[in-house]
């Protein structure tokens, strides 16, 4: 049983002297064959890792407002409906929100956005901010995550309690880099109110109403009833936005026409009419920036591919001289006895492993690089180089394939050489 494995190694380290021979013996083409299946290897694992970090960077990006939301806002119809004009403003009302979460079965979570531009005062400094009028439901639909303290709950709404919580922005302006800060006094529009919670400082460079740094969580009532709005037309019960996020990703489509469609039949419009209410679908977006990084990285693999394949040429061309040198070499295993089937599989391996060691050499290189570029810190829209699983496999297989079209040639031809004729070539 011990002669099996020896016998098995000993067959295995003639394989590798033989292509180490081989490599030696045709310095320049073998370097740049190996150098061309490394290359390829290594390409298309980089440009499949740098779609997946453009394009985790980008959903990272998508999540700093909220995790597959949709902003809805109050536009302007261009289509006659109900018996009513083109041209009518729609205005968004607290209604709408319990419409559309008794109305829309496909909507998991929706929320009224109402914000004021307030001047809050400490004691020692002020600014101008913009504060969020925040209940449960909007606090479940925005990513605002507290980093100190606590966030507004159900019971601050219920009662509407005079506390806050501050963006990164705000508290730096208001307090410095005091670290006392909680259960401080902050004067927002005359009225006192206490510091519960304080952001974590967010790093974004999208934003539909300016950064979250810069502003101030308060229950919606308390904002409701302390800061009434400057606008001449204002009427009790408006709001800014309406934030909902539906019950799957996959559904993105069908519970946006289910909202168009409820608050059209409230407020008479025609729900194929867009422009009566302006929405920004993260989820579409999303999609949207998906399908052009798929294409980017098909685009990008299918270069790979092709500088791989060349690499096989390269590993075909070497092995192909290696036959026409070794021809006297063959026909004297073939006259002592060695089968067709055996030179095939000499010749096979030797290719074989020479492209895998190639191969073997890119994946090293390639995985080093990413170690590298993931230490440093990241830009915005940026995730780094993450080597996943698929794109393991996805160059693995390509390796495969090239070494077995570029092993096979060869070796088959080696194989068909009679011992007459190889005999009789000239050493």
């Amino acid at each position: 049983m011990s002669r099996i494995p020896m016998r098995f190694l000993s067959v295995i380290y003639g394989f590798i002297e033989q292509t180490v021979a081989n490599v030696w013996r045709h310095k320049l083409r073998s370097f740049l064959t190996m150098f061309g299946i490394a290359w390829g290897i290594a390409s298309l694992v980089l440009m499949s890792a740098l779609c997946d970090g453009f394009r985790q960077g980008q959903r990272n990006n998508m999540k700093q407002l909220g995790e597959s939301i949709v902003l809805v806002w109050g536009g302007r119809t261009e289509r006659q409906a109900g018996g009513q004009r083109a041209g009518r403003h729609i205005r968004l009302w607290d209604k709408d929100v319990q419409v559309v979460r008794e109305q829309c079965p496909l909507v998991s979570v929706v929320a009224g956005e109402v914000k004021r531009e307030v001047a809050a005062t400490s004691e020692f400094n002020s600014g101008l901010f913009l504060a969020l009028g925040a209940s449960p439901e909007y606090l479940q639909l925005r990513n605002l995550p507290v980093e100190t303290g606590r966030t507004l709950n159900r019971e601050d709404n219920q009662n509407a309690r005079r506390v806050c919580v501050l963006g990164a922005s705000v508290k730096e302006q208001l307090f410095g880099y005091r670290g006392d800060v909680l259960g401080r006094q902050v004067s927002i529009y005359g009225n006192p109110y206490h510091v519960v919670g304080l952001m974590s400082k967010k790093n974004q460079n999208s934003s539909y109403d300016g950064w979250d740094n810069d502003k101030i969580l308060i229950p919606q009532t308390s904002l409701e009833r302390d800061c009434p709005p400057k606008w001449p037309d204002y009427q009790k019960g408006r709001i800014e936005t309406l934030v909902y996020r539906p019950l799957s990703i996959t559904e993105w489509e069908p519970a946006q026409r289910q909202v168009r469609t409820a608050l059209g039949r409230l407020h008479d419009f025609d729900p194929l009419d867009e422009s009566a209410l302006p929405m920004w679908d993260t989820v579409k977006s999303a999609e949207l920036f998906g399908a052009v990084f798929d294409a980017t990285e098909i685009f990008l693999a299918v270069i790979a591919i092709i500088t791989l394949s060349l690499g096989g040429v390269g590993v075909m061309n070497t092995m192909m001289t290696a036959v026409a040198e070794r021809t006297h070499e063959i026909g004297l295993k073939k006259a002592l006895g060695a089968t067709k089937k055996r030179i095939l599989l000499d010749f096979f391996l030797e290719g074989l492993l020479l492209a895998v060691l190639s191969g073997a050499l890119g994946l090293v290189v390639v995985t080093a690089l990413a170690a590298a570029v993931n230490s440093l810190p990241m830009p915005a829209m940026f995730s780094g180089l993450p080597i996943s699983y698929r794109n393991a496999m996805l160059a693995v297989a390509a390796l495969g394939a090239v070494a077995l079209a570029s092993a096979l040639p060869p070796a088959w031809r080696a194989s068909e050489l009679t011992p007459v004729e190889a005999l009789r070539e000239e050493r």
